[in-house]
């Protein structure tokens, strides 16, 4: 790896990391040795990059430290298009159209060099099969619920359970998960007073409301995190 892409890299790493990130944990990496690493940061130091730490500790990149957004390398290119062809060909319009839009963004801004892995990428998802029979149509628009999602708005949802009963839901929206023939969205549940999973296409009506539930998004986040993580913890029960 050349001196100059290193350097990149180094400062990737530390904007990758909220918390100090040892010369070790750059070198292995890296594959190179932590007096390298070493080097390197002073040599990113003097050239003003603001990192903070000292050898031992570990490294921290300045959060409001702005470098330039599109000094992407072929790897990183093909993973923003993969990604983005994935989503144009599996979800609402609103974010196909937008992730049509990214890749022909990318294409006129990258140097002429970085072109053919934006035009001409060595990795594509596999064919989406809208006409399926497993394929999912959904009655509620998605974009409405990630608005919800973003404004921290409570949403008022007719659902289906499967083949049960339909009921009226009000739920605080945390995220809404895409799978390749169906949508979930996670969201605390006041009727059941717990995190539940809701698929869109049992969704029968969805209306956004001026209510904002308690708290912030993030911290809504943060329950959700440590209650899946419990979830994930906890073995099933045996069966008898």
């Amino acid at each position: 790896m050349r001196r100059a892409d290193r350097l990149f890299h180094i400062i990737q790493i530390l904007r990758r990391h909220t918390t100090p990130t040892t010369a070790a944990e750059i070198g292995r990496e890296l594959e190179v040795s932590a007096r390298t690493v070493y080097r390197d940061i002073a040599d990113l130091v003097a050239q003003r990059v603001p990192i903070a730490g000292e050898a031992g500790y570990g490294y921290v990149l300045a959060a409001d430290y702005d470098m330039p957004p599109l000094m992407l390398t072929p790897d990183e290119i093909e993973a923003v298009v993969l990604g983005a062809q994935w989503v144009a060909a599996r979800v609402d319009p609103t974010l196909s159209r937008a992730a049509k839009d990214v890749v022909a963004k990318i294409a006129a801004v990258v140097p002429e060099r970085l072109r053919p892995y934006v035009l001409e990428p060595s990795v594509a998802p596999r064919p989406a099969a809208p006409t399926a029979s497993d394929a999912v149509v959904d009655a509620v628009d998605a974009a409405t619920l990630r608005a919800a999602i973003r404004g921290g708005r409570k949403l008022h949802l007719t659902y289906r359970s499967g083949d049960g009963p339909v009921t009226e839901r009000i739920v605080w929206p945390v995220v809404l998960g895409y799978a390749e023939t169906s949508r979930t969205l996670v969201a605390w549940c006041e009727l059941r007073g717990e995190f539940r999973h809701f698929r869109t296409e049992r969704m029968l009506a969805v209306r956004m409301l001026d209510e904002r539930y308690p708290g912030s998004a993030s911290g809504l986040r943060r329950r959700w995190q440590a209650w899946r993580e419990t979830v994930l913890a906890t073995p099933p029960a045996s069966k008898s």
